[in-house]
């Protein structure tokens, strides 16, 4: 399997971006995902995870303002950040068990 990410940017804080992750391979529909994120000097995080069910789950700097979403057809998975803010600024990655790394996604906030 191999993780596409897309959809980073520079966004003005209260500002919003939707990131996409396309996987290749069969398996996307009986796994759960996530999205991760790293800031420069910090370790890697958990920001959002979605069961092979559709059940989510957030870190609680992310809760209220992200939204994690899939689509087993197009073996694909997002991430609506709403309300962005500068803390939010780092390299998003999509996690798909047994999957190496993409090459993340960067996303800035600042104005």
């Amino acid at each position: 399997v191999q993780l596409v990410e897309s959809g980073g940017g520079l966004v003005q804080p209260g500002g919003s971006l939707r990131l996409s992750c396309e996987a290749s391979g069969s398996i996307f529909s009986i796994i759960a995902m996530g999205w991760y994120r790293q800031a420069p000097g910090n370790e890697r995080e958990l920001v959002a995870v979605i069961s092979s069910g559709g059940s989510t789950t957030y870190a609680d700097s992310v809760k209220g303002r992200f939204t994690i979403s899939r689509d087993n057809a197009k073996n694909a998975l997002y991430l609506q950040m709403n309300s962005l803010k500068p803390e939010d600024t780092a390299v998003y990655y999509c996690f798909v068990p047994g999957a190496p790394w993409g090459q993340g996604t960067r996303v800035t906030v600042s104005s």
